[in-house]
């Protein structure tokens, strides 16, 4: 439960008390953490020491359901000689380490991040006449943060969150996010490690579409040159009815095609109603389950193939000319929220393929034939994995999210995979790769055309390439919501 006041119930000596002795007298109810992003505050807004705050009555390590320990909300004058309106500006406290005794996040020392190394910002238009900013962004920032914590999968910029719901909970077309560096906020160092701050962007689906087919940071840049969505600051109105593509129809066309065809697409993998069959000959033993799908209890993935997916997911975003899937370790995993994007922390580096596959891995399956299954959202993903990733040489995940059941596109040119030319189905456990030539990508997006034309849709839908023992089923959410029946 959250409470909202002038100053947000910070500490007695917090930031309502400035900088004179307060802050100094009671230096342990101060926190260092706190105090170095307030300062921040402080540069932007120095008249206003006591901004509306959002707080967590009972805090996150206390065992409160809220991650974030207080959300300030700013009255931002814009810049009108830029084009930048009127509007409030939300700041959060919490992913970062505030305190730096382990009770929320483990201090690592100063020359790393703090905490998951972020705090979040968003910036709302200003509505003619409101006098005090709405709290509904604070619960959307607790609403994003609860899923870092819960996943320890951290924000870059540039990523996109599919949120399926208008931000504000009312009729508007804005029910996406996508995240950017805060234009005028700079990273700070505070004692327990630096921290930035990424800006939290509402964005239409079709903004979102064009995110995930190309990049967000492409997407960004769009948006920037269109004031009425969002501008050079990326302020966010709620009341926007037009996409930039509706508002500028050549955008489309000579920006966001051009770029899926030149750059492909950054996203890597995600979270998915989907599910997969061994359609090859019984096996001999009980240690090759046959069968991965619906209706049957799978294998459990080990820690280290969870891991392992995790990575492909978390760092399979850079481009190189020998695309690697990245190697099992012991980092901090990382993983997908239920129906978001995913991100990741940094790039994907150069491992020879001895490397990847671990002698004490499982015994990879090598499969004779297989049926992959998706429901209708997942579905209309397969194109983009095609053109934007396995033309461009890269890789493409999809991970269950009712189960342990995972599955990963690779092309000719992703090194470090089990699955192979000649054996291009493989698998170990209920993690699935299956390997594409160019040659049947291509064929592959001619014969899923119509995946395109969600409107025109109707499911069941299957399609099949028997020569290549390979059949695709798109099939309703209720299968996978209720996989008994």
């Amino acid at each position: 439960m959250e409470g909202v006041r002038p100053g947000g119930g910070l500490p007695a000596s917090g930031p309502g008390s400035g900088s004179g002795s307060g802050s100094g007298s009671f230096p342990s109810l101060f926190p260092p953490g706190l105090h170095g992003i307030y300062g921040e505050c402080r540069r932007l807004y120095p008249d206003q020491p006591n901004p509306l705050q959002v707080t967590a009555i009972l805090k996150y390590w206390l065992g409160g359901p809220d991650p974030l320990d207080y959300v300030s909300m700013y009255r931002n004058l814009g810049n009108p000689a830029l084009n930048v309106p009127e509007h409030w500006h939300y700041v959060s406290f919490g992913l970062s380490d505030l305190y730096g005794d382990n009770r929320v996040h483990e201090f690592t020392g100063t020359d790393g991040p703090s905490g998951f190394g972020f705090e979040l910002t968003f910036r709302l238009k200003r509505e003619t006449g409101e006098s005090a900013p709405p709290t509904w962004p604070a619960e959307l920032m607790q609403g994003l943060a609860r899923y870092v914590f819960q996943s320890e999968n951290t924000f870059c910029s540039g990523d996109h969150v599919s949120w399926h719901s208008p931000l504000d909970n009312s009729e508007s077309r804005i029910q996406h996010m996508l995240l950017t560096e805060d234009p005028q906020m700079q990273p700070v160092q505070t004692p327990f490690g630096v921290v930035t701050f990424l800006q939290i962007v509402g964005v239409c689906t079709e903004e979102l579409h064009a995110a995930q087919q190309w990049n967000g940071q492409g997407i960004l840049e769009l948006l920037r040159t269109v004031p009425i969505a969002g501008g050079p600051w990326l302020i966010t109105d709620m009341r926007r009815g037009e996409t930039i593509f509706e508002i500028d129809p050549h955008l489309q066309q000579e920006r966001v095609d051009k770029g899926i065809e030149t750059d492909g697409s950054n996203l890597s993998g995600v979270s998915a109603k989907c599910a997969w069959d061994d359609l090859s000959r019984p096996p001999e033993d009980d240690e090759d389950s046959r069968s991965i799908c619906i209706g049957t209890q799978p294998r459990r993935l080990s820690g280290k193939d969870t891991e392992q997916i995790r990575e492909t997911l978390r760092r399979g975003l850079e481009i190189n000319s020998k695309p690697v899937l990245p190697p099992i370790n012991a980092q901090r995993q990382n993983g997908l929220n239920l129906d978001r994007a995913p991100s990741r922390k940094d790039s994907l580096e150069s491992e020879s393929s001895a490397a990847i596959i671990p002698h004490e891995l499982i015994r990879t399956r090598q499969l004779e034939s297989v049926h992959l299954k998706f429901n209708q959202e997942s579905g209309a993903l397969i194109p983009l994995c095609l053109r934007g990733r396995l033309l461009h040489g890269r890789h493409f995940t999809y991970k269950s999210i009712t189960g342990d059941t995972a599955i990963t596109f690779v092309s000719t040119g992703v090194e470090g995979a089990f699955a192979t030319e000649e054996h291009p189905y493989a698998a170990h456990g209920p993690w699935l790769q299956i390997l594409l030539t160019e040659e049947f990508v291509e064929r592959m997006l001619e014969d899923l055309e119509d995946l395109n034309s969600p409107e025109e849709f109707k499911l069941p839908k299957e399609y099949s390439w028997p020569e290549k023992k390979l059949k695709v089923s798109i099939l309703p959410d209720a299968v996978f919501d209720n996989p008994l029946h």
